[in-house]
């Protein structure tokens, strides 16, 4: 069999490394466009949960992190002078440079051929049994195709940009600054003895006032904003004790997720998609090079699994790795919403309310507990010190109506009543109603995010007319909370989040993190809450 790859990123080389020793009969070329030292970007970071098949497959990666790349266990967020630190979080990274430099020795090792400033042309493609095109989500192939491999692309609004420096981080650091022109955020990691990644995240109000949009981004690679480099460096001096940002292809963008609808064609040439050229997930959940490694993977097993029948293998392939990538993708959503709204969390809570809503963004309370007891405990005893009592028994006193907790039964007849079923009940209304007594506007969140813009109208709507509360209740987990959140902290009002799939441990942290005031649902729903408890 005669293969392709198009592109010499880490999942296009391991898949060479891998087929060729699984069938060392096969002709395997690999095609990258640029030199062979060439690196853009600086580390990759792995979770150790993560790395199991991929330590499996080949020994390579894990030899690498050990002699090459640094590790650690916590987590440090840093804002308003403090540093919180959240242990259990096994990670590993190392430099993308010199991750290349292994991934090319062991392809050549198993006698792939590796052809280096060559862009891969159609015409070059002739003749070969396959195509694996690993050539980024930038990919020139997968555009070639793109009729029947139908991909979509969300652009997020928050705006990034990537550095290293020689100021030596000890784990992965979330770093948050409010400068002059409003908030910035670092995601930071050591990547060698003397280097770690930078990589800056603000929204693009900020990025605006800042005067950071003048450098052209439509240039070729290779030149960096160095206007945005000198006003990080000194945003952030105090933060690396003065040490320099170091630049590579660095300039701002916007991060773009990618989903396909097809990853491969079998007619009239195959061609099969790996790695970003199929799928991205946002660069905060540290999965982009694994999930192209483990395409590798699923891809060289399916060829070897299904010999020359490659309609078979290729479904095998899409079939095997694509549940996992759905996963990554799903978990990555919240976390980059996240990001695109850190600002607004930074002004409103406290450090350590503010860590806790970051690290519980794609997980609950009692998953982050097995994973960092410490630190879930110290949030609690946090909430505890400044209300008196657990989240879900909380009182509040919304406009005259007092809740002795922060359950509520939300009735088929329109109205809320406090958990404990005592007291008067507060009814829901869709429209704005009318007189002096305390009412809550009952808004429906949307199935997905293009309707959130529909949703937030209707909000202001009712929130101008003086509601004592906002229910919201509808569409998704994720809907629900971005509107409940918007509720609190644009309107200024209560949101109770209404959600009869919602578990004593989401109701916990919903609350613990300031995601909504109150949590609802049928009197079925509380009472599994075990409210009092």
């Amino acid at each position: 069999m005669r293969i392709a790859v198009v592109g010499g990123g880490p999942g296009g080389l391991f898949f060479a490394a891998l087929f060729r020793q699984a069938d060392p009969s096969a002709e395997v070329t690999v095609f990258e466009r640029n030199r062979a030292d060439d690196a853009f970007g600086f580390g990759v970071v792995f979770s150790d949960r993560t790395l199991a098949g991929i330590h499996e497959a080949d020994p390579l990666l894990r030899e690498a992190l050990d002699e090459h790349g640094r590790h650690w266990q916590d987590i440090e967020v840093r804002l308003k002078g403090e540093r919180i630190r959240c242990g259990g979080n096994g990670m590993a990274a190392i430099s993308r440079r010199t991750l290349l430099a292994l991934l090319q020795e062991r392809a050549r090792e198993l006698g792939a051929e590796l052809r280096f400033s060559t862009e891969a042309e159609p015409a070059d493609l002739e003749g070969y049994d396959l195509v694996v095109a690993a050539d980024g989500s930038g990919s020139r192939t997968r555009d070639r195709l793109e009729e029947r491999l139908e991909s979509s692309v969300e652009t997020a609004a928050a705006k990034f940009i990537w550095f290293g420096t020689d100021y030596m981080f000890d784990s992965l650091t979330f770093v948050h600054e409010r400068g002059p022109h409003g908030v910035f955020a670092v995601h930071g990691y050591p990547i060698s003895a003397d280097v770690s990644t930078f990589i800056v995240e603000t929204d693009e109000a900020s990025w605006r006032a800042a005067g950071l949009d003048a450098f052209d981004t439509t240039q070729p690679p290779g030149p960096s904003d160095i206007v945005s480099k000198a006003y990080l460096e000194e945003l952030f001096a105090e933060q690396i004790d003065g040490h320099r940002l170091l630049v590579n292809n660095s300039r701002w963008g916007n991060f773009r997720t990618r989903r396909t609808r097809r990853w491969y064609v079998t007619e009239p040439q195959p061609v099969a998609l790996l790695g970003d050229a199929a799928h991205t997930a946002h660069f905060s959940v540290g999965s982009g090079t694994k999930m192209a490694m483990e395409d590798a993977i699923a891809l060289s097993a399916a060829l070897a699994k299904h010999g020359d029948d490659l309609p078979a293998a290729l479904a095998a392939y899409e079939a095997a790795a694509r549940p996992s990538v759905e996963a990554i993708q799903g978990a990555a959503r919240p976390s980059l919403g996240w990001w695109e709204h850190f600002g607004q969390y930074y002004d409103a809570f406290e450090p350590w309310q503010f860590a806790y809503h970051f690290l519980s963004r794609s997980i609950t309370d009692a998953r982050l507990a097995r994973r960092a007891p410490e630190f879930v405990q110290a949030s609690h005893e946090q909430w505890h010190a400044a209300h008196g009592a657990a989240p879900l028994n909380t009182p509040l006193d919304v406009a005259g109506w007092p809740l002795p907790g922060r359950a509520v039964v939300v009735e088929a007849d329109g109205a809320a009543r406090p958990a404990n079923g005592t007291g008067a009940p507060l009814p829901l209304h869709a429209e704005p109603a009318t007189g002096p007594s305390p009412w809550g506007a009952w808004i429906a969140a949307p199935d997905d995010e293009s309707g959130l813009a529909a949703a937030r109208q209707a909000l202001a709507a009712s929130a101008s007319a003086g509601p004592a509360l906002v229910a919201v209740h509808g569409g998704t987990a994720y809907t629900r909370t971005l509107l409940a959140e918007h509720t609190r902290l644009h309107h200024g009002l209560p949101a109770l989040v209404v959600d009869d799939g919602m578990d004593r441990d989401q109701a916990v942290t919903t609350l613990l993190s300031g995601r909504a005031d109150l949590v609802g649902g049928s009197t079925a729903t509380v009472s599994n809450w075990e409210v009092g408890r």
